[in-house]
């Protein structure tokens, strides 16, 4: 009878852990799909973590690029719900370009489920030293004495660069001119070479120029100092107070993917993300790392989905 009862308790145990190993298939390669090409920011970090799935066996990363991320989207949303397919996004796919482009073919607000959030990372406001603007306080009132006559670069309508300068427009009652290039380096390029006046760059591109006193470096965009950009202010505490614009990075998969599946890939990616070679290149990338659950994950989503579709609103920005 002790036997009977040792073997019915064991396999009580034994029963949901290996149902838990059979997720997701093993007789598939998962696929992380970035909707950008090899080598940016998504690229690196969906690389990163891929290398380190270890209990997953094959996990690879594909490229998708174009249409703003939404082919790579698309492309997860109508997926298998079966956790070999994951797509990493930012709030570029989930929160701004829903609001400008109108996306018939799927839903990008309601045709996924959140797995892990990454991490955020600020920009940092700068300018090029050659121009006398040396805060917030200056730049604000030297738009409102020229209004529109101030441009700034973005990498393109609805990068996160660009929401960042619309959300200082409105929040600080100025008019400044977006100049959308082909990526945030040609902007770059341009403000070092003075035919751009300011821009908000990723800290991760911008911060050697400014050390190198190449470029001036005027406030942060996160809620608190940044140790990555150390000794430069925040952009609410230097005048406009409230102020925040961060993109961010996660992990969501298709809408219809079971929960048990979405709780072993969250458990998985946050091992990786915890190990510390992995951790030592994200927080090399600028990213302030995050550990939330999948719902904490999805509820951030819905609030960068309200905050940026208001701006966009208010702000009247249209795809070209």
């Amino acid at each position: 009878m002790r036997l009977i009862r040792y073997l019915f308790f064991a396999s009580g145990l034994l029963m949901p852990l290996i149902s838990f190993a059979q997720l997701p298939s093993t007789t598939k390669p998962i696929r992380i799909i970035v909707g950008t090409p090899p080598g940016g920011v998504n690229d690196t970090v969906a690389r990163f973590i891929a290398q380190r799935m270890d209990s997953f066996g094959q996990v690879i990363v594909e490229n998708r690029p174009g249409a703003s991320q939404m082919i790579a989207a698309e492309f997860v949303a109508k997926s298998t719900p079966d956790g070999t397919t994951l797509l990493i996004a930012s709030q570029t796919i989930l929160a701004v370009v829903p609001n400008i482009t109108r996306v018939t073919s799927f839903n990008p607000l309601k045709d996924f489920a959140a797995v892990a959030l990454v991490g955020r990372t600020p920009m940092v406001l700068v300018v090029n030293p050659d121009i006398k603007i040396k805060s917030v306080k200056e730049l604000i009132a030297t738009a409102k004495a020229a209004p529109g006559d101030l441009n700034f670069g973005s990498g393109g309508i609805g990068t996160t660069p660009h929401m960042a300068g619309e959300l200082f427009a409105l929040m600080s009652g100025i008019k400044i001119t977006n100049i959308s290039y082909k990526g945030e380096q040609p902007a770059l390029v341009d403000i070092l070479g003075g035919q751009l006046p300011m821009m908000f760059s990723n800290v991760s591109a911008a911060m050697p120029f400014v050390k190198s006193g190449r470029l001036r470096a005027l406030g942060i965009t996160s809620s608190s100092r940044f140790d990555a950009a150390p000794g430069i202010p925040t952009i609410a505490e230097s005048g406009l107070p409230g102020y925040e614009a961060e993109t961010w990075l996660g992990f969501v998969v298709p809408v219809a993917t079971p929960r048990e599946i979405i709780s072993r890939l969250h458990a998985e990616i946050t091992r990786v993300m915890n190990l510390p070679d992995v951790k030592e290149k994200l927080i090399a990338q600028g990213f302030i790392l995050e550990r939330s659950s999948p719902e904490q994950f999805s509820e951030y989503i819905r609030s960068e989905q309200l905050k940026w579709g208001k701006v966009i609103h208010d702000a009247g920005i249209r795809s070209d």
